[in-house]
């Protein structure tokens, strides 16, 4: 019965834990129409991330933004994730033509855009942009 009550201590510690690194880092989630229309009504700092798997590009943009996504500064950002293959009408719609696409948006408006870039700082540059 110790055991178990420990394993439990230590579980909840955990959670506890991994919750507070996550209210620190940008608030990533698929692409969800309601949670979009929410996050611009409140005039957040906005990401969508058009990528696909089989991306280079993409792969190396994963590892940047997760960094950048620690910073306080960027803690207010709200991330949302279209995959470049599988949803072809989000795709049309924000008008991206190719996969590692980022586009920053301050509430409704569109700031700004890049595409193919895996640079820190330029990306970095681009997310302060919506604050």
């Amino acid at each position: 019965m110790l055991h178990r009550r420990l394993f439990l201590a230590v579980v909840a510690l955990g959670i506890l834990a991994l919750s507070g690194t996550a209210s620190d880092a940008i608030t990533k989630r698929l692409f969800d129409e309601k949670a979009f229309a929410a996050a611009q009504a409140a005039g957040q700092p906005i990401l969508v991330e058009v990528h696909a798997s089989w991306c280079p590009v993409c792969k190396r943009q994963r590892p940047i933004l997760a960094k950048l996504g620690t910073e306080p500064r960027f803690k207010r950002m709200v991330s949302f994730e279209i995959d470049f293959d599988s949803q072809k009408d989000l795709v049309r719609r924000f008008n991206v033509h190719k996969q590692s696409t980022l586009i920053v948006f301050k509430g409704r408006k569109e700031i700004a855009r890049s595409t193919g870039d895996s640079n820190p700082a330029s990306i970095a540059q681009l997310l302060a942009k919506s604050l």
